[in-house]
């Protein structure tokens, strides 16, 4: 039983990740890579925008998971699991790329939360910017 909840969880994943990108692309962001990996951290966005590096986390709910989920309700923020740990090694990783590219920029860490209705086929993004 937790395979296929494992699985469905890594199928949220992957479907918050391509609406994520198709919302910044609409925003007028260039993607630039995803999944970038290293050892101690992976990023699973890599844009720009006006000159500005963006390396974003994505965290996606899928609403079926939650009980009266409604397009007002902001009890749960799917964001808010992207923890301090977690936060530091997208930095660091953030770091790594921009000195692996030469690239001298400015930069900064963002998080999109999606919420998914797998059901009905809809999705909401919620972009917060300079997390760290």
């Amino acid at each position: 039983m937790s395979d296929l909840r494992d699985q469905w969880r890594k199928e949220i994943g992957r479907l918050g990740e391509d609406i994520a990108v198709q919302f910044l692309e609409r925003k007028g962001f260039k993607i630039i890579a995803r999944n970038y990996r290293k050892p101690w951290g992976e990023i699973d966005i890599i844009a720009e925008n006006r000159d500005v590096v963006r390396f974003v986390e994505v965290k996606s709910v899928s609403c079926e998971n939650l009980p009266d989920v409604t397009r007002e309700m902001s009890s749960y923020r799917p964001e808010e699991q992207v923890h301090p740990l977690k936060l530091r090694k997208i930095a660091r990783t953030a770091e790594i790329y921009m000195n692996e590219k030469r690239d001298e920029r400015e930069f900064q860490i963002d998080v999109i939360g999606v919420f998914l209705n797998t059901k009905e086929r809809k999705a909401r993004c919620r972009l917060f910017e300079q997390v760290l």
